[in-house]
């Protein structure tokens, strides 16, 4: 994949609808959600299958969405269900979106 299709992005991944959350940080969002879904890495989203991406923010820096992660990861659980609600109201797995 060439660097100018590179996606660099604050991202949620789910198990299910109100299921378990992972949020994560990118400079490649395809290929990050790519490897969750198919389990390549040992940890937390493996263990619990946050396998489905349900909420994202593009950034124009990585510097800048990772302080974006930083401050979402500090949130309550009810603010991410809420912000997951307003993007996708339906919880639908956005991998097709983003490899559409």
């Amino acid at each position: 994949m060439a660097n100018e299709d590179r996606i660099v992005a604050v991202y949620i991944t789910a198990n299910r609808k109100n299921g378990t959350l992972y949020t994560g940080v990118t400079s490649n969002l395809v290929q990050r959600i790519w490897q969750h879904r198919e389990g390549l890495f040992e940890g937390f989203s493996k263990k619990w299958g946050c396998t489905r991406l349900v909420w994202y923010e593009v950034h124009e820096e990585i510097s800048a969405a990772i302080r974006r992660e930083k401050s979402i990861k500090a949130y309550r659980r009810q603010n991410k269900l809420n912000a997951i609600e307003n993007q996708n109201p339906d919880w639908k797995d956005l991998w097709f979106e983003i490899t559409g």
